[in-house]
């Protein structure tokens, strides 16, 4: 996003004017939105809302706060006197997470903030830089219209010093004209955040005093200060502190509402892409790549750290926390179940051997499979860069370092520990033959069924003189292709049918790679269905 923003408007939806002028001592303009005054749906529409919230009053309700912080470093933060995000840390959950790049999309806020909002990537959402050409929102709505979509009745909030994030300037909305009520303030930018504090005190006195559901609260200016002086600096850290207190603010509020020993609320931090030390960001490096996700609430365990959490969990998260189904997202609710094998490698992973622009002190890879998995080399040639010696198991921050600016930086449905193999790296180190290498799964029971559906999640670039093949054998019997592939199938979710023989017992399958100077092809998270 641009660190500088000229002027100041203030406008909010005309359910908001009356709170607002009262909250900042500011004339306030209106805006018409569909469900307004003289839409007849809106009489029924705000019966519905004042039932709601005579109902909340009384018992028990399921909230969610969002917190939107821009272009936040998360080693910055903790390096930072931020008391209320590292209190939210302590309380909640911490998870790293990283970014797609070019051609996906920049590591810009249009991008970042389109992802989380609607819970699913550029690929889907369709905006690649801060010109938000190609938007797909009315397929991929952001989490608080669809949540107005699916229950009319709740309550929604969302307010930004960032226009395009709440007014229909400079490509937006990201967040709809559906949200009840949307503050959208455009001020100075130069790193002192001088709209945020407008942002808190608005926000605090609709949290602890309105009845919203489920909201968006987002502050800008540790990004601008990133802009002016670099992630490095001083002026960052101090950037973080101030809205640290203007987070607290926020969280005070919930807090002090007269039902809020009656309410079950989950509160979630997120940032929009990271900044480089210099200063700057919408590259593929990992710190213009680096995000994260703070979250506390029921089911979430203190002090908790995970690696498998992705931006677009946050919109899932929400939706999931108010009652609206997340179908179709590619975000999961931070409270589903994770049994990916792969993952339990984590503690297995090893340091760079042969690769030398991974940092010395990153682990991020094994040739150890999980329990019940196995590799097939006999066919691999010897030599070679060791990490990419036939298929591998490995993490994003580890991968996509090996080289930058391939594709590899686009394997954004994979988490956490993901099965690659990468020709092209392999090839980097003298060695004889070609790569062929075949991953294969445990036996699975298929016993009186017809068909199941075998699925996955792959990032597969393809070229000329290289083959990747999907193959199942039944009860034990010669493997026969399934799937093969011919073209590239970019961070995609693969989902085949398959026909189970009569009296077959058990399935197995295995991905073959072979190629030598080519491509590369990764798999996660392999289910039978």
């Amino acid at each position: 996003m641009s660190p500088v923003l000229r002027g100041r408007t203030l406008a909010v939806t005309a359910t908001a004017t009356a709170l607002l002028a009262t909250t900042l001592g500011l004339t306030t303009t209106a805006t018409a939105a569909p469900g307004g005054p003289g839409d007849p749906r809106a009489a029924a529409e705000a019966a519905a809302k004042t039932a709601a919230a005579s109902t909340t009053a009384t018992g028990s309700a399921d909230k969610v706060l969002v917190i939107g912080l821009d272009g936040v470093v998360l080693d910055r933060l903790k390096a930072a006197n931020a008391p209320h995000l590292k209190g939210l840390m302590a309380e909640g959950l911490t998870a790293r997470s990283t970014l797609y790049a070019s051609p996906m999309a920049a590591t810009s806020s249009g991008p970042g903030w389109s992802t989380i909002a609607t819970g699913v990537w550029p690929d889907k959402h369709g905006v690649k830089n801060n010109t938000f050409t190609g938007k797909n929102y009315a397929a991929y709505p952001d989490f608080l219209t669809r949540a107005e979509n699916a229950k009319p009745a709740l309550n929604t909030y969302a307010a930004a010093d960032w226009e395009p994030l709440t007014s229909t300037d400079a490509g937006g909305p990201v967040f709809s004209a559906k949200v009840d009520k949307r503050l959208s303030l455009k001020g100075d930018r130069d790193g002192y955040g001088s709209e945020d504090p407008k942002i808190a005190t608005a926000a605090s006195a609709e949290l602890r005093d309105g009845n919203p559901d489920a909201s968006f609260v987002y502050f800008g200016q540790v990004d601008g200060a990133g802009h002016s002086y670099g992630a490095a600096s001083q002026q960052y850290l101090d950037a973080i502190g101030r809205v640290d207190t203007l987070v607290g603010q926020v969280l005070t509020a919930v807090k002090a509402r007269p039902t809020y020993a009656q309410e079950n609320w989950k509160i979630l931090v997120t940032t929009d892409h990271g900044h480089t030390d210099a200063g700057g960001h919408g590259g593929s490096t990992l710190q213009e790549r680096g995000t994260f996700v703070i979250a506390k609430g029921a089911g979430i365990a203190a002090g908790s750290v995970r690696d498998d959490v992705k931006l677009v969990d946050v919109a899932a998260t929400a939706l999931a926390q108010v009652g609206v189904p997340t179908t179709g997202l590619d975000g999961v609710p931070l409270d589903a179940p994770e049994d990916d094998p792969f993952d339990t490698l984590r503690p297995a992973l090893q340091a760079r051997v042969d690769e030398t622009g991974i940092p010395a002190g990153t682990k991020g890879f094994t040739h150890t499979p999980p329990a019940g998995w196995s590799v097939d080399n006999s066919k691999m040639g010897t030599g070679g860069v060791t990490e990419w010696a036939g298929w591998a198991f490995a993490t994003d921050e580890f991968w996509s370092q090996a080289q930058r600016d391939q594709w590899r930086e686009l394997n954004v449905r994979s988490r956490d520990v993901f099965a690659v193999a990468d020709s092209d790296e392999w090839d980097d180190k003298t060695h004889t033959g070609t790569f062929d290498s075949t991953l294969i799964t445990p036996k699975w029971p298929v016993t009186g069924a017809a068909t199941r559906t075998l699925a996955f999640q792959t990032h597969y670039r393809h070229e000329a003189g290289q083959t990747a093949q999907v193959l199942v054998s039944y009860d034990g019997a010669a493997p026969v292709v399934v799937k093969t592939y011919t073209a590239d199938a970019v961070a995609r979710t693969e989902s085949l049918p398959l026909q189970i023989p009569a009296g077959a017992t058990d399935v197995q399958v295995r991905f073959r790679y072979s190629g030598t100077n080519n491509w590369f092809w990764t798999v996660d998270d392999v289910r039978l269905g």
